[in-house]
Formats: C-alpha cells, sequence, structure tokens
C-alpha cells in the first residue's frame, strides 16, 4: 500500500460495501445489507462494545439473527438478558438504530462495519484478548467491535494501517506535553497516523503535534460523535475531522460514561502497530491502554519522566511490571520498535567526538606520557609510553601533524588552545 499522505484527506465513499453486489436474479440485496448495517447498530445499543457473548453469537448466527435472539429474550447469559431487557423498556431497538444513522447522517459521519472495505482488520486480534486477574466486568468484556461511527475523509483502515498511539495523564506536566508534542510531530512528518483519546494533556499535545506537521491523526472517542468530550477540545476535534478521522464505537448522542474510556482503550491499543505511554500517576487510565497493548501483541513502550514527579509514577511501574516494554526517549526510539526491521534502526546515543577518539593505542599513550606543563624528550616519553623509541618518533610526528603537541627545544609538549582574551579581534567576532 502506497503510504504517502497529502496535505488533504481522500475521501472514502460510505457506499463501498461488500454486501451490495447483486443477486443472481439480477435483484441489488441492498435491503439485506441495510438490516445487517441496522442490527450491528441495535446490538451496540443493546449491549456495550466489547461484550464477548454477542460478538460470539454474531460470528455464529450474523447480526440480523443474534438481534432477534436477544429482542425474544433468548441471551444465553442472564447478565445480557437483564441487560437487553433495561434497554428496551427505554425505545424499540431497531427504531432507535434507524435515528442513530439519521443522526449520522446530518453530522457527516459514517457507520463502518466489518463488511466495509475501510474496516482495520486488525482489531480482530481483541477476540484473544485475555486480562490476568481480572475482577472488573469491564476488563473482561474486550471483544471485537461490531462497527465505527467515523467522521473524516480517510478510510479508517488505510488511516490506522500505519500508526502509533501516544497516550498519557490528563494532567501532565509542560514535560509531558511537551514530549508527547515531539512524538506526535515527529512520528506525523515521517508518514505515521498518531492516534488517541482525544483528552486533555498528553493526548491533546499528541494530536496538535500531528496537525502542526501537516499529518494524519486520529481520535478514538469514547461517546457519540456528535458530543465531543471534553468540550473544552471542540476546536481540536473540529481539526482533527478536517484532515483526520474521529472515531467511536457509540452512536451519536451516547454520553461519555466512565467505564467507555477503558472500553474504548482496547481500541486504540488493538488499532495501531504500537502504544507509547508519556506520563501516568499511579492511577491512570493511560495505562489500561499500554497493558491491553501488551496482552494484544502490540508493541508497548513507555516514555521515562522524573523520579520525582507524581505524574510519572504509572508509567514507571507498568514498565517495571511488564518485562516486553520497552523504554523510549524520542522518536527514532518509537520507529525503531514499530518500523521496518533493519531500516528504522535509532542512531546510538553518543557525546561529542574529540580528536583524541581517533588515535590508536600507542598514540594515545604518549599523549597521556606528556607532561601537563613543559617539555619532555623523546626517550623519556618512549619509556613512560613502554614504546621503543622509534615506534614513539613515529607517533609524535603524528600528533604534531593534528596539532596535539608541539616540538620545542627541549623536547615535546602538549599543544595549547589559543583563547582570544576579551576585546580582540577574535573574541568580538565570536
Amino acid at each position: 500500500m502506497d503510504h504517502h499522505r497529502p496535505g488533504r484527506p481522500r475521501p472514502a465513499g460510505p457506499g463501498r460495501r461488500a454486501g451490495s453486489d447483486p443477486t443472481p436474479d439480477g435483484r441489488s440485496d441492498v435491503s439485506a445489507d441495510e438490516e445487517r448495517r441496522l442490527a450491528r447498530v441495535a446490538l451496540t445499543w443493546l449491549a456495550e462494545p466489547g461484550t464477548r457473548v454477542v460478538y460470539r453469537l454474531v460470528e455464529r448466527l450474523g447480526p440480523v439473527a443474534t438481534l432477534d435472539l436477544l429482542l425474544d429474550g433468548g441471551s444465553p447469559d442472564g447478565w445480557l438478558h437483564s441487560t437487553v431487557a433495561a434497554r428496551l423498556a427505554g425505545g424499540d431497538a431497531r427504531a432507535v438504530a434507524a435515528e442513530a444513522l439519521e443522526r449520522a447522517d446530518r453530522l457527516g459521519a459514517r457507520l463502518v462495519t466489518p463488511d466495509d472495505e475501510e474496516w482495520p482488520a486488525q482489531v480482530a486480534d481483541l477476540a484473544t484478548l485475555r486480562l490476568p486477574d481480572v475482577t472488573r466486568r469491564v476488563d473482561g468484556e474486550t471483544a471485537p467491535p461490531l462497527c465505527f461511527w467515523v467522521r473524516g475523509g480517510w478510510p479508517l483502515g488505510e488511516a490506522l494501517d500505519r500508526s502509533v498511539a501516544v497516550v498519557g495523564a490528563r494532567a501532565a506536566t509542560g514535560y509531558g506535553q511537551h514530549v508527547a508534542t515531539e512524538l506526535g510531530y515527529g512520528l506525523a512528518e515521517r508518514d505515521w497516523t498518531v492516534v488517541s483519546g482525544g483528552a486533555f494533556g498528553i493526548d491533546a499535545a499528541a494530536h496538535r503535534g500531528a496537525l502542526n506537521a501537516g499529518g494524519l491523526t486520529v481520535a478514538v472517542l469514547a461517546c457519540g460523535l456528535d458530543r465531543p468530550y471534553p468540550m473544552g477540545n471542540a476546536a481540536l476535534f473540529d481539526r482533527i475531522a478536517d484532515t483526520g478521522l474521529l472515531v467511536s464505537e457509540w452512536p451519536p448522542g451516547a454520553e461519555p460514561l466512565r467505564p467507555r474510556f477503558l472500553i474504548r482503550n482496547r481500541v486504540i491499543a488493538a488499532g495501531t502497530v504500537g502504544t507509547v505511554l508519556v506520563e501516568a500517576s499511579a492511577r491512570s487510565g493511560a495505562t489500561q491502554t499500554a497493558r491491553r497493548a501488551v496482552y494484544t501483541n502490540r508493541v508497548a513502550m513507555v516514555v521515562p519522566g522524573p523520579v520525582t514527579s507524581a505524574m510519572s509514577v504509572g508509567a514507571h511501574e507498568f514498565l517495571r511490571d511488564n518485562p516486553k516494554t520497552r523504554l523510549v526517549t524520542g522518536v527514532a526510539h518509537v520507529l525503531e520498535e514499530v518500523g521496518r526491521i533493519g531500516a528504522d534502526l535509532a542512531p546510538p546515543a553518543r557525546g561529542p567526538q574529540r580528536p583524541a577518539d581517533t588515535l590508536d593505542d600507542d598514540a594515545r599513550s604518549l599523549l597521556e606520557a606528556l607532561p601537563r606543563r613543559g617539555a619532555r624528550g623523546v626517550d623519556a616519553l618512549a619509556t613512560r609510553a613502554g614504546l621503543d623509541v622509534r615506534t614513539a618518533m613515529r607517533k609524535l610526528s603524528l600528533l604534531e601533524e593534528l596539532s596535539m603537541v608541539v616540538r620545542r627545544d627541549d623536547g615535546y609538549a602538549l599543544a595549547v588552545p589559543v583563547t582570544p582574551r576579551r576585546g580582540s579581534a577574535t573574541a568580538t567576532a565570536r
């Protein structure tokens, strides 16, 4: 696939569906396709996204038969049966789904299902996601999505194909926001999609970094696309929709309830190649995104922070508790983890190169044998360096050519760099 991305998005027509081919008798199968799509929306309304029982039923029976089964009270799970009954007390599932599709159309958003060409195939890996030591239902219900609501021109699957998630604390420090902005900018500049959750702090900084680089960024929300949360980022969401994508599993009008953020995090983790955790407090939800990345066999990365900062505690503990997690300090390290094998290696960290770094052992020994002040004869230098006189003379000539030593009447001395006096012409020029 060609990953070069121009400044403006390429439209992804909502009508590109796999199920709309004509039937053998020549009639269009659009009505059956729309019925399947409507059923997926209704199922997402009846039970929260990620519900494993619903996902397994859809895989076995299809969305329409699964919806009919649940509406008839035939749920194989007691908890799901109670949930469906409670939701049905608030309205008709198919009518609610139809209204959601109409609202999305007015919003300029589209529904994307596994039948569509732009569906991101990698989220299917959530079918095998099992988090250890689960005590909350929300940590156990991590099945793949049934559908996505998308606002923006890019095909969803293409946007996520070369993507990295950058997540972290809402109450980010200046250090964390700076790092997230640099990561977002650098990744976008290299044609990687930057994915995050649209929250204050690290999320917003990563999105803005990508936007400032003229790159592609995707915000995965925990509410309806027409109810941006937090409201303080409404302008940011509009910018993202103009050149990138806003994505949600919840239909227009859905509220940003607390458990939905954890449900949403599994999509950020599985939909990307890797997740970078920039800052996280001891109880940060961002660590849950990184945790889901680890157990979906994605690359999990952590940016270290000051050990005195409360916003680094969760990130550091996550790094300690997960041996597969990689420590990264910038874009080069991230690309080394998620990029092409052998093609995106980060250069090793080095200090400034000094002239003496190029010397061999004999020349270095002679240099060390020279006195800090004054001069010393060849014989004395050779003895002190443990070299024969002939070798010493040859190496001293080399050091002299490199302007590292000077020859005097009484022997050789270290060359003293000229330090211009304050007020001199040289100092003024500098």
